[in-house]
C-alpha cells in the first residue's frame, strides 16, 4: 500500500512540473508577442484619445516705446510687436458616444472602440473691434483616423487646415459678440477615453459633457471625475458632468471595459490544475478503498495524463477558436479519455458514475470557476469545504488500521 502511494505522489509531483512548463508557456505566448500586437491593433484601428478643448487665438500689434540718450539728447524708440491672445472660453456643451467593439489578436482581446464627439463651444470677443481668430483643435491621439470632421461656426461651415497634430479654421468674430464654435468628428481609439480640462489646474465655466456608451460595465480612470447623473439605459449608460464653475487638475474618462483574455486564463487554469488532480486523486483512493477495486499506479499515470490532454488542447485551440468552445471540447475529449479508460479497467459503472461525477466536478467545474472573476477563490473553497464533509462523512467508520496493513501472505 506504501509503495502504491509513493508511485501515485510521483505522478502526481511529474504531471504538476509538467502543468507549471505549460502555464509557462502559455503566459510566454501571451505577453511576449502582446507588444507587436497591440501595435498592429493601434496601427489598424488607433491609440487611447485625450480630447482637449479648441482654442481660440488672434493677433495683437503691442507697441512698445523705449528713451535712449544719443548725442546727449533724449531720443524715443518704439517699437512694435506681434503678440498671440487667447479668447476666453465662456461656456461647453459635448456629446460623446462610445461604442465598444473588441478586436483580438492572438491570446488577447484589446477593448478598441468607435467614438462619436461632437462639442460647442462659446467664445465671446469683450473689446470694440473685430476680431480674425484662429481656431485650432489638437487631435485627441496621432495615431487615429478622424472621419466627417467639421468645424461650424454660428452653424456656418469653415474651411479646416490639417497642422499636423491640429486642425485650424479662421473666421471674424464682431465686436462684442459672441460666437459658438462647433466640432464634430467620427474615429476609433484604444482602452480609455479622456476629455482634458488644460494640461495644469484649469478653471472650467458653463461646462456640460453628456456621454452615452453601448455597454454596462463602466469604469472611469484614476484621477478622473465621477459624473453628476447617470441612468442606466437597455444597452448601456447615459452620464452627465455638468459644473458651473470648476476649478481642476483632473480629467474626465472612461475605460472600455476587458473581454474574457484567453491566454491569462488558460495559464491560470493550467497552472491551477494539480490542486484539481489531487482532489481527483484522493477520491479515487478513498472510493476504490471503500469498494475495494484495485487500481494500479500505472492506472493513475493514464488518468493524470488524461486530466493533462484537457489542457494542453485547451491552450493550442483558443488561438483558432473562441474560449468557451475550446473549453468544451477539452472538457468532452478529457472526460471520454477517463471514461472510456476506466470502462475497461474497472466496469461501466465506475468509469461513468464515480471517476465520470468526480472529474466534471474538480476539472470541469473548478476550470469554469476562473471564467467568473473575483469569484474564482469562493467558488473553489466552497468546493473543498463540500469534499471534505462528504468524505468525513463516507470514511468516519472505516477501519484505516485494517485498510493500510497488508493483506496477509
Amino acid at each position: 500500500m506504501l509503495k502504491r502511494m509513493v508511485a501515485i505522489a510521483l505522478i502526481f509531483v511529474c504531471t504538476s512540473i509538467a502543468w507549471a512548463i505549460l502555464g509557462a508557456t502559455v503566459f510566454d505566448r501571451t505577453y511576449s508577442a502582446d507588444r507587436e500586437l497591440k501595435e498592429r491593433v493601434v496601427s489598424t484601428w488607433g491609440a487611447p484619445q485625450v480630447q482637449p478643448p479648441p482654442t481660440a487665438t488672434y493677433q495683437e500689434t503691442v507697441t512698445h516705446t523705449q528713451e535712449a540718450i544719443e548725442g546727449g539728447q533724449k531720443v524715443a524708440r518704439v517699437t512694435r510687436e506681434e503678440v498671440t491672445r487667447w479668447l476666453p472660453l465662456d461656456g461647453s456643451r459635448i456629446d460623446v458616444r462610445l461604442e465598444l467593439a473588441h478586436r483580438q489578436k492572438g491570446l488577447l482581446w484589446y477593448s478598441t472602440y468607435k467614438v462619436a464627439f461632437r462639442g460647442g463651444y462659446r467664445f465671446t470677443n469683450p473689446g470694440n473691434r473685430d476680431l480674425a481668430v484662429t481656431f485650432s483643435l489638437k487631435y485627441p491621439a496621432a495615431r487615429a483616423i478622424y472621419d466627417d470632421l467639421t468645424f461650424l461656426l454660428d452653424e456656418k461651415p469653415l474651411a479646416v487646415v490639417n497642422l499636423k497634430s491640429d486642425a485650424v479654421a479662421s473666421a471674424v468674430i464682431p465686436a462684442g459678440k459672441t460666437a459658438v464654435l462647433t466640432v464634430a468628428y467620427h474615429s476609433h481609439g484604444l482602452d480609455t477615453w479622456r476629455y482634458e480640462f488644460g494640461s495644469d489646474v484649469s478653471q472650467v465655466r458653463d461646462f456640460q459633457l453628456r456621454m452615452t456608451t453601448n455597454f454596462k460595465a463602466i469604469d472611469f480612470p484614476e484621477n478622473t471625475l465621477s459624473p453628476t447623473d447617470k441612468r442606466e439605459t437597455s444597452d448601456g449608460w447615459e452620464l452627465a458632468w455638468v459644473y458651473k464653475n470648476l476649478v481642476t487638475g483632473f480629467q474626465i474618462g472612461m475605460v472600455l471595459p476587458e473581454k474574457l483574455q484567453p491566454g491569462p486564463l488558460v495559464g491560470r487554469i493550467s497552472l491551477f490544475a494539480p490542486v484539481s488532480l489531487f482532489f481527483f486523486f484522493f477520491l479515487m483512493l478513498i472510493i476504490t478503498t471503500m469498494r475495494g477495486v484495485e487500481l494500479h499506479p500505472m492506472n493513475y499515470f493514464f488518468l493524470a495524463a488524461a486530466f493533462f490532454a484537457f489542457h494542453l488542447l485547451l491552450a493550442y485551440a483558443v488561438d483558432h477558436i473562441s474560449i468557451h468552445a475550446a473549453f468544451v471540447i477539452s472538457s468532452a475529449v478529457s472526460v471520454f479519455l477517463v471514461v472510456s479508460y476506466l470502462r475497461l479497467v474497472v466496469g461501466m459503472r465506475f468509469a461513468a458514475v464515480e471517476a465520470g461525477v468526480t472529474q466534471l466536478i474538480y476539472l470541469i467545474l473548478f476550470s469554469y470557476a476562473f471564467f467568473f472573476k473575483g469569484f474564482t477563490g469562493l467558488t473553489i473553497t466552497i468546493g473543498s469545504i463540500l469534499t471534505l464533509f462528504v468524505v468525513m462523512q463516507m470514511t468516519g467508520r472505516i477501519p484505516w488500521a485494517e485498510k493500510f496493513a497488508g493483506k496477509p501472505a
